[in-house]
Order: C-alpha cells, then structure tokens, then sequence
C-alpha cells in the first residue's frame, strides 16, 4: 500500500478563491485562473462550483488544478457566483470525497463553502449533530460548517452565517455562497489570510494576492479579523462577529507559504523575506565564497544576505518543476530518489567553496541533510546553514500539517546537534527579534509553532 511520506516542511493548507459577478460569462474561466495562481496552497485537490438561481454546476477531482480540468472546459462552468479551492488535507482523509467546494441545498436555496484552516472542536460539534440525526457525507471539517449554517437557514443566511462561525473553534478562511450571494468570513485572529479585489462590476474573494493580479482585479483590501462581508448585487456589505478583532497572521505565510508577489495584511512577502536575510547577516556573519538559497522560499532571503554581506549569490541548486509528488511512489528507496530529482546542485559553482546555504525552516532535518549532501559531492569545500526563521519547536494546530512534537527536530536537538545531525559545518537560525525586527511590528502574528504560545487555547 502506498504510504504518504511524513512532511519535512510546514505543508501547504489551502487556498480558496470567489467571484461574485451577474453578468460575467467568464466566471468559470477566471475562477480557474485564480485556482492556477494559488496552486502552491495545495496540490492533493481542486474543484470549482458555480451557482446559477438553486442550479449548482461543478467540477472538482484529486490532482492539480490543471489535471482536474484537463477534460473539463471551466468556460461551461456559468453563473453569478462562484467557489474554487485548491486542497491539503490537515484534516480528514486525502480523498474525492473531502475534495472542495462542498456543495447542498438547504431552505436558503444553493449553499457552496471553502475553507482554508482548521476547526479545532470540529469533532466535538461532529458529534452532538449526528446525535441530533446528522448524516454526514466525509470526514472534513468543513462539512461540519456546512451542516450548522444549512440548519440555522430558517433564520436567513446572515443570523445562520453568524450562528455557525459563533460556534466554532480554531482557523478558517471561508468562502460561501448562499442565497446567491457571495460570503466571505475571516477567523477572529485572522490567522488564515483572506483579501477582496474587484474589476469592474465584478468581486472576488482570494487567499493571497497573487491571484486578484492573474484576474486582472485591483486588490481592494484583507478580510479584517472576525469579519464577515456579503456581496450581492448591492455591492459589498460588512458584519462582524467578534469584536475583538485581534490580528494574529500566521507567521509562516510570509516566511513560506505565500508567494512571494503577495501582500497579505499590508506586509509584502518578497520585501519581508529579503529583509529576513539581511537580518540574519547581521546576526550570523559567516565567511563564505558564495550564498545559495533553497528554490523556492530561500531565494529571496539569499539574496537579502547576499545584498548584506557583499557575498555574491548562485544558484547553487536547480530545480526540476516536473517531479510528482513523492509520497505516492511504491518503496521509501525509490521516494527517496524522487526526492533527489527536485533539486539538483550545480557543480561549477560549488566546487571548491565554502557555501552558505538559506533556507525558510528546518521541521525533520530530513530535506537539509539531503541538501548538505548534494553540496558536498558537488564539491563544496564547506556547507554553512542559515535559517531565516526562529526553530520550529512546536505543532501548529490551524490548519498546517506538521509533524507530532516529538518529530521535530528542534524539539529535541540544541543548535549544535541539528547542525552535527544534518552534517554541516555550521548553523545558525535567525532569532525571533531579529524576525519580528524584519516583519516591522512586533505582535499581530500566530507564532505558536516557534514559541509554543498560541491565539487559542488547543485543549
């Protein structure tokens, strides 16, 4: 049986993507565009649903969002409003049935949800209502908010919106459709991202940035924290259900996750991780002949210590975009080796140097052993590492698949056992004043994965 290889990075969650748009024939194409764009958020799903009156039309399958779409033209999907997702499972099953949006109809009409995080008493409310008679079609989470908001319709979409977000516990970004309008509703610490943007007459609703520029639509604004915003053909309408608005970023969207042409909560993710790398010069000076950073995250961060330090940048490592994902292959040797065929170091110019290699994060150790490696026998006189984050000591628990506590490595190794383990000949992590420093402000972030100290209580 195949078995899914444990992560050696904090995986993507997912990524979710609206359009509200009456007179729009193009829904279904520029939906899929925005799904294309954010296809870094997930790679396990995709799916699209466009909402016509009571009429759902959609598609979605396990695979990237071009595969899924490969026989299925997103043009013929038409409507006035639309949901697209892009999935990585943190909870429930990896399979089609767990593939969003999720579609039903309840006494509102049409209801279509996404969701990006996680809900953290979602098997505690799972419970009462298959107590109360629930039958529930997968193990998601977000059926969970699907079934609470299609009870409470008889209260009109707002007061059921309302009810069910009241009622849980953890990350969300979600966008629903309902009522045939377009919903967008931000968790009260804002950890997941969530922005507006709009062209013309046309609104949409987007996890990052990045894909309200590959639409065409001016980015608006973020998704305050706790709010709810409702968009119809009156335009856009803002509620909020929770007025302590607390903003608590995760942190790891601007040091990995996002793309880097993204702005999220007005910080801009390439200008943070090139200052991360200046930051980390400026605490970690390592005599080296060339900076190499880890495609993709790490580049940015490189060529800010690069820029720092005066120490010409290389691309020390190549990377092959057309590598599946590895955890489905049939032996670990041969994971492995699929591994080894995503990056490659460029011998030429390694040989002989003393290497300073960037990379976002180290969770196993697994991928910078492997990376030190390859430096070595591409000739690599000395691999020095530095990381542009604090250690990741602890699990995230909203909507990020890490490893338990005791898989990660810093959680049981000091600096100088991680830097033995991986074989380097030096390490050095970027201090979380000196992150903080770089990010401009020094709350307004999740950073419970360095620090242990999270938004919400996890019990």
């Amino acid at each position: 049986m195949n078995q899914r290889e444990l992560p050696d990075k904090m995986e993507e969650e997912c990524g979710v993507f609206g359009i509200f748009s009456p007179d729009n024939d193009q829904i279904g194409s520029l939906t899929y565009l925005g799904l294309l764009a954010l296809q870094h958020r997930g790679q396990e799903s995709a799916g699209i649903s466009v909402v016509q009156g009571d009429t759902i039309t959609g598609h979605k399958d396990m695979g990237l969002a071009a595969w899924v779409f490969k026989d299925y033209d997103p043009a013929s999907l038409t409507g006035s409003v639309s949901v697209g997702h892009v999935r990585y499972s943190t909870s429930g099953d990896s399979c089609v049935e767990n593939a969003q949006p999720l579609e039903a109809h309840c006494k509102l009409g049409s209801l279509v949800i996404a969701h990006n995080g996680n809900l953290i008493n979602a098997d505690i409310i799972r419970s009462l209502l298959e107590d109360g008679g629930v039958l529930f079609q997968t193990s998601s989470d977000s059926e969970v908010l699907m079934s609470m908001i299609a009870r409470g319709a008889s209260k009109g979409f707002e007061k059921a919106v309302v009810d069910a977000i009241s009622a849980v516990k953890g990350s969300y970004a979600l966008i629903i459709s309902l009522d045939n309008k377009l919903i967008g509703v931000r968790d009260p610490y804002g950890i997941r991202p969530l922005c507006i943007g709009k062209s013309g007459d046309s609104w949409f609703l987007s996890s990052e940035s990045c894909a309200l520029d590959a639409v065409d639509a001016e980015f608006v604004r973020d998704v305050e924290p706790g709010e709810i915003v409702v968009i119809d053909e009156n335009g856009l309408n803002s509620i909020s259900h929770d007025k302590n608005n607390n903003l608590t970023t995760c942190v790891f969207e601007y040091i990995y996750f996002a793309r880097p042409d993204s702005v999220i909560d007005g910080i801009d993710v390439y200008d943070l991780r090139s200052k991360c790398g200046e930051a980390l010069y400026k605490e970690y000076p390592v005599d080296a002949d060339v900076v190499v950073g880890v495609p993709d995250s790490g580049i940015p961060a490189a060529l800010g210590y690069s820029q720092a330090s005066g120490i010409p940048y290389a691309q020390g490592f190549i990377k092959n975009r057309y590598v599946g994902r590895t955890f489905i292959s049939p032996t670990q040797e041969i994971r492995e080796k699929a591994v080894s065929l995503k990056l490659n170091a460029v011998r030429s110019l390694v040989k002989d140097k003393k290497v300073l290699l960037i990379d976002d994060s180290i969770v196993r150790g697994t991928t910078s052993r492997r990376m030190v490696r390859k430096l070595r026998q591409a000739g690599a006189k000395e691999v020095h590492i530095g990381i542009v984050s604090p250690p990741v000591s602890d699990p995230c628990y909203f909507g990020i698949d890490t490893p338990n506590r005791e898989d990660l490595i810093a959680n049981k190794m000091s600096n100088a056992e991680i830097c033995d383990s991986i074989g380097a000949d030096s390490l050095q992590y970027l201090s979380l004043e000196g992150l903080l420093t770089a990010l401009g402000r020094k709350d307004g972030f999740c950073l419970g994965c360095l620090n242990g100290i999270y938004p919400i209580s996890t019990r």
